[in-house]
């Protein structure tokens, strides 16, 4: 036992949470110091899983939850039974998917359509249009920004490549003037705003209202974005030479055919401004509730109160939730930009099949970060980080990043990170309003976008696409990725100070 007095002679004290680990004082909750020991161990065990042994990163949490559940009883009784462990991981599993898959799937087919019709490079043709050739890569980032909400970063990539050769040959500047913009504002869209993976996992698993990520997501990542953007790319690309590859003469026929610039930006916007409809109605009905309740008592009382609700605003509540949104304005995609423009039934179907392929994989990697969390919470794990950190002064959103970040620089994945700093987060949002939660949520964002080096595999496409060296990515699109995560933070924070 160490014996605080010889360390503290003039009669300071350690912080409450540091005498509890080393045993000064008995803590009221679960042995913090060994279960915390557990989680170190099962995060280093996650890595090791999937950097040395290259299991997939789905097997590998589902491994260590199962191992960290069966260990737990060994340093904490009240942890959950060995004969349970089976059972929390498929109730966690369940609980989990239940809104997530529903929304990734639907969002991937959207996106799949928009990709299929053309969508993707009428936004980013019009954009330069708009924007001209001098200010291209302007039009670059906010292609990527926009194009990156309902489309995967790494599919709107393999779309916009041959249009990234074709400035850089028409306008003569380099081609990374261009690729890194676009690049810069996909990443941030990609991590801040829903409908995509990461944000949605991560809002289901803290309790968040979408609307209210969209909003900040939007908030933080736009200026985000505009300080990642051209000016910055420009400067870090200095003496990076990149062969262009050849590229096809682009078919204007096949230009000409494309659907009109504005009905794709209605159509993504579509999803987006339907879901804040609903947040705000659903504000304004939370703000007339009784003070003091619990979380759940408040979502009854919400629920009762809109259920009584004029047909108007049920209506909107309806069309408005994530889910229905998003399937009302997949369904319009597939008529307008499917059916109407000739394409058969047999390609629709075929082309949503395809969708769900890679949208399965972040699906049951979603679910198993759905399970990390339930077991640490199972096992009181989250409780011990509760009892470690509550006194120890820092902000809950300086703690929602550190962590995110910390797992997004030792194992690569930013969905992994995302997924696991928002289950570490469980007992710490407790009682905090939706925008406190919804910045947490962009503050888990920020962290497991930054840091990108060689175990990302984001790292290696944009390497491998842009015809760079391992080098010359770090000292370019390492860079951004680190900025865009410090800077996105920065903002939250700024915004954390006015409902924190």
């Amino acid at each position: 036992m160490i014996d605080a007095s010889l360390l503290f002679p003039l009669g300071l004290h350690w912080p409450a949470s540091v005498s509890m680990v080393l045993g000064q004082t008995e803590p009221a909750g679960p042995p913090a110091g060994p279960l915390i020991a557990l989680l170190v161990f099962g995060i280093a065990l996650l890595l090791v899983l999937i950097l040395k042994l290259k299991l997939s990163a789905f097997l590998a949490l589902l491994l260590v939850s199962v191992v960290v559940a069966a260990s737990s009883r060994t340093v904490n009784p009240d942890a959950v039974p060995l004969t349970q462990v089976a059972d929390t991981i498929v109730k966690s599993m369940g609980s989990a998917l239940g809104f997530i898959a529903t929304i990734i799937g639907i969002g991937a087919v959207f996106g799949a359509v928009l990709e299929h019709s053309g969508g993707t490079q009428s936004l980013a043709n019009h954009l330069v249009r708009v924007f001209g050739p001098k200010r291209a890569s302007w039009a670059m980032l906010l292609t990527g920004f926009i194009i990156s909400i309902p489309v995967f970063l790494d599919v709107a990539l393999v779309i916009l490549a041959p249009l990234l050769y074709a400035l850089a040959r028409d306008t003569k500047r380099p081609f990374l003037h261009f690729g890194l913009p676009l690049v810069a504002g996909m990443a941030v869209t990609h991590a801040f705003v829903p409908p995509t993976p990461g944000p949605v996992a991560v809002a289901y698993l803290l309790g968040v209202n979408l609307g209210w990520v969209i909003l900040f997501g939007v908030l933080v990542g736009l200026p985000t974005a505009i300080l990642c953007g051209p000016c910055l790319c420009v400067k870090l690309s200095k003496g990076v030479e990149i062969v262009l590859p050849e590229s096809p003469e682009i078919d204007e026929s096949e230009q000409a055919a494309l659907p009109p610039f504005g009905f794709i930006v209605f159509l993504i916007g579509l999803p987006i401004g339907l879901i804040l409809a609903n947040t705000v109605i659903e504000q304004w009905y939370a703000a007339g509730l009784a003070e003091g309740l619990t979380r759940d008592q408040r979502g009854a009382e919400l629920a009762a109160s809109l259920a009584s609700a004029s047909p108007v605003v049920q209506f909107v509540t309806f069309i408005g939730h994530p889910v229905i949104a998003l399937l009302f304005s997949t369904l319009t995609a597939l008529y307008f930009l499917g059916t109407r423009r000739g394409v058969d039934r047999e390609t629709l179907l075929e082309i949503s099949t395809k969708a769900l392929g890679p949208a399965g994989i972040i699906i049951l990697i979603t679910g198993a970060g759905g399970v990390f969390k339930g077991v640490l919470a199972a096992t009181g794990i989250t409780d011990a980080m509760e009892v470690i950190f509550r006194d120890s002064g820092i902000s809950v959103l300086l703690l929602a990043w550190v962590f995110a970040t910390l797992i997004r620089i030792a194992q690569g994945s930013a969905t992994v990170a995302m997924l696991t700093a928002a289950g570490l987060m469980g007992n710490f949002v407790d009682g905090m309003s939706q925008p406190q939660l919804a910045l947490i949520t962009v503050a888990i964002a920020a962290g497991a976008t930054g840091f990108s080096h060689v175990n990302d595999s984001g790292f290696w496409m944009i390497s491998r696409y842009f015809q760079m060296s391992e080098a010359q990515t770090l000292r370019t699109w390492g860079v951004i990725s680190t900025l865009i995560s410090i800077i996105g933070f920065g903002i939250a924070m700024v915004f954390w100070q006015f409902v924190g």
